[in-house]
């Protein structure tokens, strides 16, 4: 091997170990994208609300917006907003269901808006689990017809929620482009990273660990019936996490392909369609066994 070429092979070397070290120290602090502009509020959409501050489990103060059906509720849905900014962004995703008879409740994990903190995985698995201890707690509403949408990092979350615990009055869970596991959403993304490519499966392991993924638990959310929604376009989370998913799910479950669909276009570009599939599925979440 002549100078040159030893000379390429240990850049590339070196490099590799730049990127693993890179990647071991901040893959934790990658997954977390929050910030803390107001983007909208309930108000903007002439939507009645209340600004709510709760405790997670250690202490952590937590806000969110509890925004009341317009008229008689047929129930309350749950929202775990998506990665990335805060739920004032992610408001115009759910923003339908106040006037659709539906309470709504969403909130900002640690870290994001308004909430105290610095978002970890751990930590924002906890918000979840107050938000629904907090929901659980108001006397306003029929604690019997409870519903959660999740969406991406939250459609994570949800499913992990639901999966470790049995909470009464949930009568369903819609996924929206969920992953199957961090180390396997990492593994993706390590793929798409020529030099280190070939490396995916081992660095996957290295830089991440796999505690809280919906993956392991999504088998236990049965009797509970659940949605998954993908797009087959999605550049974020490809599609065949949702897939995997739903192989692993026990009945009740359905599984909504969008097709061309991109990160969370159900309820974004296709929300038209898709409102009026989660309102039926809502109104008979046991016959919502349609696929597509």
């Amino acid at each position: 091997m002549g100078s040159t070429e030893s000379a390429k092979a240990l850049l590339r070397t070196v490099s590799c170990f730049a990127v693993i070290l890179m990647m071991t120290g901040c893959v934790g602090r990658m997954v977390y994208y929050p910030d803390h502009v107001e983007y909208q509020t309930p108000e903007n959409n002439n939507l009645s609300y209340e600004d709510v501050l709760f405790k997670s489990g250690d202490g952590t103060v937590l806000n969110g917006w509890f925004v009341p059906a317009a008229g008689q509720a047929m129930g309350t849905v749950i929202h775990f907003h998506g990665n990335a900014q805060n739920m004032s962004a992610h408001f115009s995703f759910v923003d339908w269901l106040p006037e659709n008879g539906y309470n709504l409740f969403t909130f900002d994990y640690r870290g994001y808006g308004k909430s105290d903190g610095h978002p970890t995985r751990k930590g924002v698995y906890e918000d979840c689990v107050a938000a629904m201890n907090y929901i659980q707690t108001r006397t306003d509403i029929d604690q019997t017809k409870l519903f959660v949408l999740g969406q991406s990092l939250g459609a994570a979350n949800a499913i992990n929620l639901l999966g470790k615990n049995r909470l009464e009055g949930v009568q369903a869970i819609i996924a929206d482009s969920s992953f199957f596991s961090y180390r396997s959403i990492v593994r993706d993304k390590i793929r798409e990273i020529p030099i280190i490519s070939f490396l995916n499966w081992p660095l996957s392991f290295l830089v991440i660990g796999n505690s809280e993924s919906p993956g392991t638990v999504v088998d236990r959310i049965s009797p509970v019936p659940i949605v998954f929604i993908h797009g087959t376009a999605d550049e974020v989370i490809p599609v065949h996490h949702t897939k995997w998913l739903y192989e692993n799910a026990n009945p009740p479950k359905s599984i909504w392909i969008i097709s061309e669909g991109r990160h969370m276009d159900a309820l974004g570009k296709e929300r038209n369609t898709y409102i009026k599939r989660l309102l039926a599925f809502f109104d008979n979440p046991a016959g919502g066994n349609n696929e597509k």
